[in-house]
């Protein structure tokens, strides 16, 4: 299975069985995965439970990819992920206005991106707590919604991690 042809909902964490799900790998296989391969290490919940990333089920993809597709032994796939990952610190960013030619050449130069634009006086709310404009300075459209809908439900993610991680700490210290 191609990693293009998969899909991963667009999420903060999931679980072990929806990682089962989209990687077509089995439960057991992810937990002896995560025992020889130190690249995928998922986070755990207050309950225990592997929490994967969305970074975690695109190496489990990957890993796939080498023993089953590629036919690397445990060993050499390793190998293989650590030397992809050496040289993928050593990756230049392309820019959109670079053309071809200059990449080609490899002349590439580096352009920082252009300064954020300052806002010219910081915002008045009326009380201690801040409270979001009434208007939207920007148009909502459907796509925004849609992605401020997934931002809020990741938002939520993160609170109940930690509510979790806040509760684990006072029940060890009682």
């Amino acid at each position: 299975m191609n990693r293009a042809a998969v899909y991963i909902p667009e999420k903060l964490f999931f679980k072990i069985g929806e990682v089962c799900d989209i990687t077509g790998v089995q439960a057991h296989v992810l937990r002896y995965w995560e025992s020889e391969f130190p690249m995928l290490a998922p986070q755990k919940n207050r309950a225990g439970q592997r929490t994967y990333r969305k970074r975690d089920v695109e190496m489990v993809l990957r890993i796939k990819e080498l023993l089953y597709e590629d036919q690397y032994t445990i060993a050499g796939a390793k190998k293989k992920l650590q030397n992809d990952m050496r040289s993928a610190s050593k990756l230049k960013v392309v820019t959109p206005d670079m053309n071809a030619t200059n990449i080609n050449a490899g002349e590439m130069q580096s352009t920082a991106p252009p300064p954020a634009p300052q806002p010219s006086a910081p915002p008045v709310y009326s009380s201690d707590h801040e409270q979001p404009p009434t208007e939207p300075s920007v148009p909502l459209t459907d796509e925004r919604r849609a992605a401020l809908r997934r931002l809020r439900e990741q938002m939520r993610d993160l609170l109940s991690l930690l509510d979790a991680s806040e509760a684990r700490l006072n029940a060890q210290k009682k």
